[in-house]
C-alpha cells in the first residue's frame, strides 16, 4: 500500500471515530457501556469475517499461533478502550473526549521509548510536556490549581486511560505481522465478544426502551468506527508506522468538534485553548519540526 492511499485511509479512520464520539453520547443515554460495545462487535462481526475470507484468504494455523496478541488486541481495542470510551461520555462532552484523546500521538511516542526502545529529541521531549499542559487546561477547564484539589471531571481521567488503553492496542498491533489486519480485527473482535456476552447476558437489556436514535447510533458505530476504522487502522500502522498514524489522530477532536457544533454544542475559550496547546505539542512530539530542520540545513550546505 502507497503511503498517499493509507494517508486517505487515516483521515476516513479518524472522521469515522469522530462520529463514534458524537453518536456514543446519545447511545449512552439508552444503553449502557457494555451493551455498547457488545452489540457493536457482534454486528461487525457479520462482515468482518467474511471481508477477510475473501480479501485476505487467512491462514489459520499462523493465526492459531498468534492467539495471545489477538487476545490481547481483543481485550484492549475492542473492549477495553470503547468500555472506557463510553464510560467517559457519560460524564464528558464529546468535544471534551475528543480533546483529550488528542493527547494520543505523544502517548504512543512516550510508549515507544519505553517499550521498543525508541530515541526521541529533546524537541519531542518538549512536545510531550506541552500537550500535557494542554490536556490538564481541558480537564481543569483553565484552572490548572486544581490539579492539587484533586477534583476532576471523571469522563476526562477515564478518557486519559482510554489513551494509554489504545496505545497498547496499537503497539501490539504493529508487532503483529504475521495476521493480516483484516483477520487480525475480525479475531480480536471474536474473542473480545465472546468474553462480554456472559457479562452482557447477566446484565440484560429492554429493547423496548431503545429508541431509534439510539438504534441508528449502534448501526453506525457497528459499520463505520468497528469495521471500517479498525481495519483502516491496522492496514495504515503496518503501511506506514505507528507513529506516523499517531499524527492522524489529531483529526478526531478537529472533526468531533465541527459535527457538534453542527448539532449545536458550544465550543468553549478554554477547549480551543487546550487543543491548541495539545495539537502544538503533538507537532513537536512527532519530529516534523526536526525533519523541517534537517531539510533546511541539507539545503544550506
Amino acid at each position: 500500500m502507497s503511503k498517499y492511499r493509507a494517508w486517505l485511509l487515516l483521515v476516513a479512520t479518524n472522521l469515522f471515530w469522530a462520529g463514534n464520539y458524537v453518536f456514543g453520547k446519545y447511545v449512552i443515554i439508552e444503553i449502557t457501556p457494555l451493551w455498547i460495545t457488545f452489540s457493536r462487535w457482534v454486528l461487525a462481526l457479520l462482515f468482518l469475517f467474511p471481508i477477510a475470507y475473501f480479501l485476505e484468504k487467512p491462514k489459520w494455523h499462523v493465526i492459531k499461533k498468534a492467539w495471545l496478541p489477538l487476545i490481547s488486541m481483543g481485550v484492549l481495542g475492542s473492549i477495553g478502550y470503547n468500555m472506557v470510551l463510553y464510560s467517559a461520555l457519560e460524564y464528558t462532552s464529546s468535544t471534551n473526549a475528543a480533546l483529550v484523546s488528542a493527547l494520543n500521538p505523544a502517548v504512543i511516542v512516550m510508549f515507544s521509548v519505553f517499550l521498543l526502545r525508541e530515541r526521541i529529541t529533546w524537541l519531542q521531549t518538549s512536545g510531550i510536556v506541552l500537550s500535557l499542559i494542554g490536556t490538564m487546561v481541558v480537564i481543569t477547564q483553565g484552572n490548572l490549581g486544581q490539579i492539587l484539589q484533586h477534583e476532576y471531571n471523571k469522563g476526562d481521567i477515564l478518557m486519559l486511560a482510554a489513551v494509554v488503553i489504545w496505545t497498547l492496542y496499537s503497539i501490539i498491533g504493529r508487532r503483529l505481522t504475521t495476521v493480516p489486519p483484516i483477520t487480525a480485527t475480525a479475531v480480536s473482535a471474536l474473542f473480545a465478544s465472546l468474553i462480554l456476552a456472559p457479562f452482557a447476558i447477566a446484565q440484560g437489556i429492554d429493547v423496548t426502551k431503545i429508541g431509534p436514535l439510539a438504534l441508528s447510533g449502534i448501526l453506525y458505530i457497528a459499520i463505520f468506527p468497528s469495521i471500517c476504522s479498525f481495519v483502516f487502522w491496522n492496514m495504515s500502522v503496518r503501511a506506514v508506522g505507528i507513529s506516523q498514524a499517531g499524527i492522524f489522530l489529531n483529526l478526531i477532536p478537529v472533526f468531533t468538534a465541527m459535527i457538534s457544533w453542527i448539532l449545536g454544542e458550544i465550543i468553549t475559550g478554554t477547549q480551543a485553548l487546550g487543543g491548541m496547546l495539545v495539537f502544538m505539542g503533538v507537532y513537536l512530539t512527532t519530529g516534523m519540526l526536526n525533519h523541517k530542520f534537517a531539510g533546511l540545513f541539507s539545503k544550506h550546505c
